[in-house]
């Protein structure tokens, strides 16, 4: 498995993917509708939402990294969010159905647990694969209807399907915000002060590619911490008093990452605290 389409390579989950696949010996196609900021990056350019452009970019690969999509809500409208992420995810599902792709990785969302937590609460502390799915936009939805569609593909044909649910994505430039979240625990309260690293994302998008796991399966990918300062349990009790925390330590995420550590290896390697002084 070494020719790997990665859609939405261009982006900035994309980049560290396509970089951290290029370094592991990967032969890579960036298929995207924006070119590459690299110019040694060739890009294919194709709107997955139509089948056609699909099916042909895709040819000729080993496996599909799916990261295309409108990246979150209140980009465009609801429904044109809806309407781009679903068509482009079953165009993907489908299209590597027909090529006989046996292996799908794409990007669903940590969104699909409830986030922002602001009509409901969290069920419990650290969250896990189990936790309720209560999608509260329209893009969320669009990533809960692309998990039913893989669940639905992997039992008609075999094929393989890890749907990721990343974390907010940060890139190093990002985490000179950090100290801004210190001061009140309730302004990234939305996602229980999560993120993950890009390059993190990349890793866990490549061990997907040869995890042992049959079906589709979904895997939480955030860092290994939080973006606070406070010691998590204490950002629970502060801000979400009645919800059940279980085992934490420390700064230790609230998104828990132990399936993608058991099944696939996942290593959360990057963290804000190796910038921020």
């Amino acid at each position: 498995m070494k020719r790997i389409a990665v859609t939405g390579g261009s982006g900035k989950a994309g980049r560290a993917v396509v970089d951290d696949l290029t370094t592991h010996g990967y032969d890579v196609t960036n298929i995207d509708v924006a070119a590459s900021r690299h110019p040694d990056e060739p890009t294919r350019i194709a709107d997955l939402t139509d089948f056609g452009q699909t099916l042909e970019a895709i040819s000729r690969h080993d496996a599909v990294i799916h990261l295309a999509a409108i990246p979150a809500p209140n980009v465009l409208t609801d429904a044109e969010t809806f309407r781009t992420n679903m068509m482009s995810t079953y165009n993907v599902f489908s299209a590597a159905s027909t090529l006989g792709i046996r292996r799908v990785v794409w990007a669903s969302s940590e969104t699909l647990i409830g986030l922002p937590f602001e009509r409901e609460q969290p069920r419990y502390a650290p969250i896990d694969e189990h936790h309720p799915l209560l999608p509260e936009s329209h893009y969320a939805l669009s990533k809960l209807a692309g998990e039913t569609i893989a669940e639905q593909f992997t039992r008609w044909t075999g094929m393989t399907i890890a749907s990721l649910r990343i974390s907010n994505i940060m890139e190093p430039d990002d985490y000179d915000r950090f100290p801004g979240f210190w001061d009140d625990p309730r302004r990234r309260a939305w996602n229980l002060w999560g993120y993950v690293d890009s390059r993190d994302v990349a890793q866990a998008a490549r061990l997907a590619l040869t995890a042992d796991f049959h079906g589709h399966e979904a895997y939480l990918v955030a860092a290994g911490d939080t973006c606070m300062t406070q010691r998590s349990r204490d950002l629970m009790e502060e801000v979400y008093p009645g919800v059940e925390v279980r085992s934490v330590a420390g700064h230790e995420t609230l998104l828990s990452v132990d399936k993608a550590r058991s099944v696939m290896g996942y290593h959360p390697a990057h963290s804000w605290r190796d910038h921020v002084s």
